[in-house]
């Protein structure tokens, strides 16, 4: 897939921060997320991950608002991971409307409620907060089309791997993609919990 097929708030942002052409793993990628498909991303460091997951939720969601509920989840590991995916989003959605939020538990969890009821498209959570979220029905999840785990390795780590796979277990329909520099047993058998014929793209 090129970047020429990519809708026009996403082709403004890569000209904007003078991105040309995409790397191997995102031509192989984009295509995938945009056809609806269960998808493995695995690459190492420097194959374009994060920046293709980003484009492809942008593209997913219409690069625009909609409505209250988040229409895309994203699990991190901690909360400066989620910060820094954060950053990396509003260096691409700046000049969209899109609503883009960090939630973790360093943060008062009345006032993540708050914002989150007001509408956000875009939630980048730690597992332990989403699931407390969740818990409290402070987060609607029935709008939901996509689910990600980035840097999916942090999620089959003892004290991270059941907070990670209870919420999606809990999603009737939605498009899962795990990010991840090598595909770990483990990681394979989200295949069993929640995912549907997941596919695996490798750089």
């Amino acid at each position: 897939m090129s970047f020429k097929k990519l809708n026009p708030e996403i082709k403004e942002a890569l000209i904007t921060n003078e991105i040309e052409t995409p790397t191997s793993f995102q031509k192989r990628i984009l295509p995938k997320i945009k056809s609806g498909s269960d998808i493995y991303g695995i690459a190492k460091k420097g194959a374009g991950k994060t920046t293709a997951m980003i484009i492809g939720t942008m593209q997913m969601l219409g690069s625009k608002a909609f409505e209250d509920a988040p229409r895309a989840l994203i699990l991190v590991e901690n909360k400066q991971a989620a910060l820094d995916l954060q950053a990396a989003f509003l260096v691409f959605t700046r000049r969209t409307d899109l609503r883009v939020y960090a939630a973790y538990e360093e943060h008062d969890i009345d006032a993540q409620k708050e914002d989150i009821y007001i509408g956000q498209d875009v939630v980048i959570c730690t597992p332990k907060r989403l699931n407390k979220l969740f818990f409290l029905n402070a987060i609607n999840v029935t709008q939901l089309k996509l689910f990600i785990i980035e840097d999916a390795e942090f999620a089959i780590k003892g004290k991270y791997y059941n907070d990670a796979v209870r919420v999606p277990e809990s999603i009737e329909k939605c498009q899962f993609l795990i990010f991840a520099e090598e595909l770990y047993p483990k990681l394979k058998r989200l295949d069993d919990l929640f995912m549907f014929n997941a596919i695996t793209i490798k750089a």
